[in-house]
């Protein structure tokens, strides 16, 4: 999805201000929204990549003059509702209207130290030999998918060189449209800064994580 979260590249967004001593939350709020997506991702109903989608289908607009934790807390809206765990009219007037809906896991205050050390790898044994190794050069493909993906548009088209491969990992752009993980082969490319920019840039290289699906030949026309 070509969506607001998309900045790689984009000008005019200033640069990044760090925060000296920053906490981690700003609010109280935020640190209920964080166990809020934790707990309600523990219930399977959804899986991390369609949490990232739902936030990248926040309009533009609201994204971007949205906090951290606001676009956190709106993309767990629309999973709820759309997952049928809660109603609009229920989020809004913050009670339940109905019975609640029963979920194949419950993440108990106890269990969440040991939950957040395990975390949710997403390695996979291969199936198949990989297509790249290092040093290999590529081409990504041209792709606009109107679903999520993890293939930023300033570096789609464009010619670079594997650097690493990292094994097989979930596909996030089936997972996060409910088709499966589908384990893809995953690279990290190396893309001189002028191939994605031109001359006009001062950078000298960006490196990006590839699953294989994106990438050709060097040679290959753009898909």
């Amino acid at each position: 999805m070509n969506g607001a979260q998309d900045l790689g590249g984009m000008q005019a967004f200033g640069p990044v201000q760090p925060e000296a001593d920053e906490p981690p939350f700003h609010a109280e709020w935020e640190g209920r929204v964080l166990a809020l997506v934790l707990a309600m991702g523990a219930t399977r109903q959804w899986n991390l990549d369609m949490m990232r989608a739902a936030r990248e289908s926040l309009p533009p607009a609201q994204y971007l003059a949205s906090t951290y934790y606001q676009i956190w807390f709106e993309g767990l809206k629309k999973l709820l509702v759309s997952t049928g765990l809660a109603t609009a009219e229920e989020i809004d007037a913050g009670k339940l209207k109905v019975a609640p809906a029963p979920v194949p896991r419950i993440l108990m205050a106890d269990q969440v130290a040991a939950a957040l050390l395990r975390g949710s790898p997403v390695s996979r044994a291969a199936a198949a030999e990989a297509a790249f190794h290092v040093g290999d050069m590529v081409r990504t493909r041209q792709i606009h998918p109107l679903t999520h993906t993890r293939l930023p548009r300033y570096c789609r088209g464009k010619r670079g060189r594997i650097a690493a491969v990292h094994g097989v990992h979930v596909f996030p752009d089936a997972n996060a449209i409910g088709l499966g993980e589908r384990a893809q082969w995953l690279y990290t490319v190396r893309f001189d800064a002028s191939e994605l920019w031109g001359a006009d840039t001062t950078a000298s290289s960006v490196c990006v994580d590839c699953w294989e699906p994106y990438l050709d030949k060097p040679n290959a026309e753009p898909i």
